[in-house]
């Protein structure tokens, strides 16, 4: 988690919102990545996403059972989807997302009945940190 509030941190200095995610096979990182948005005009440029695609190209596969994602923010419905088409077998993340969150706060998606793929969920690591860095960020743009 502290190498994704790294990647957040320089995700913050390029002008994009602080968001970082690692990717990682036990102790081996496979793919890291902050947020991409602002500089690639690509709203799907989430830091999940562009990790996510980073470590099918690493592995070969896009299909990646077996590893864990780590991010700064509770993902969104479109990440959570991803994490499920590419069969991520744990998810661990930093801050709580009650605007948009669809893991705990607005939608359960991870935990969907109908799907046929279950990610392992550990919520709120390093949160404060992670809400910090977002709350710094926005702070100094109001």
């Amino acid at each position: 988690m502290r190498l994704a509030l790294a990647k957040a941190a320089e995700a913050g200095r390029l002008g994009e919102v602080p968001i970082g995610a690692v990717i990682a096979d036990g102790e081996k990182v496979i793919a890291a990545a902050g947020n991409q948005t602002i500089g690639d005009c690509d709203p799907t440029a989430h830091a999940e996403m562009v990790a996510l695609r980073a470590a099918a190209k690493e592995t070969g596969n896009y299909r990646l059972g077996g590893v864990t994602l780590y991010v700064t923010i509770e993902p969104c419905a479109m990440c959570a989807g991803a994490m499920i088409q590419a069969r991520i077998a744990r998810l661990v993340f930093g801050a709580d997302d009650p605007k948009g969150g669809a893991v705990t706060s607005c939608f359960e998606v991870l935990n969907h009945p109908r799907l046929n793929h279950r990610v392992e969920v550990m919520p709120r690591v390093l949160a404060d940190e992670a809400a910090a860095q977002l709350k710094d960020f926005f702070a100094t743009r109001r």
